[in-house]
């Protein structure tokens, strides 16, 4: 039954989204096209202000997966991810899905590539990958946008955020594809 909502809701949350969007500002009176272009523009303002941050994390990325700092952090992490039921495989994801959305999405590619999609270990992987964010990333890029240099409580609040969402993602995986 909640494969079969899960499956419902993946087959049509875009579409509808990208039809009643459109509809809901057209019926507001809203001149949707116009404002796409706009925002269009700021964007690519936006995204060339970004890039000195961009660059600066991506650079700090390699650094780490270079120097064999993932992998450390990982053999760490090993028994308390299996204390709470999950594998251990799953650990360089979680690890690395704060700093890079490439460099995660490849984890996860090897993990359903190696286990197979339609193992526990892949799902998992998937789930959470979906449901955490690169928390490192987005502050760069959404803080260093506004010039704002210090973050403050934001990197705690963003690395909380994302051990809660793989917490939640285990338990979510457990119930609903029991290993």
């Amino acid at each position: 039954m909640i494969q079969h909502v899960i499956h419902l809701v993946s087959v049509w949350a875009i579409p509808l989204l990208l039809v009643g969007i459109p509809l809901y500002g057209l019926l507001r009176g809203v001149k949707v096209y116009e404002c796409f272009v706009e925002g269009a523009k700021e964007g690519f303002q936006v995204a060339v202000r970004v890039i000195p941050y961009l660059v600066a994390i991506l650079v700090a990325v390699g650094m780490l997966r270079g120097a064999g700092a993932i992998d450390l952090l990982s053999g760490w992490l090993d028994p308390l991810l299996r204390a709470v039921g999950a594998p251990a495989e799953i650990l360089p994801l979680a690890i690395m899905r704060p700093l890079s959305g490439s460099g995660s999405m490849g984890i996860v590619a090897e993990l359903i590539k190696t286990h197979g999609p339609d193992s526990f270990i892949a799902r998992l992987a998937a789930t959470a990958y979906g449901s955490t964010e690169t928390t490192f990333y987005v502050l760069a890029v959404y803080f260093g946008s506004v010039g704002i240099r210090k973050t403050r409580h934001a990197v705690l609040a963003g690395l909380s955020a994302d051990i809660a969402s793989l917490a939640a993602s285990i338990v979510v995986c457990r119930l609903v594809f029991p290993a």
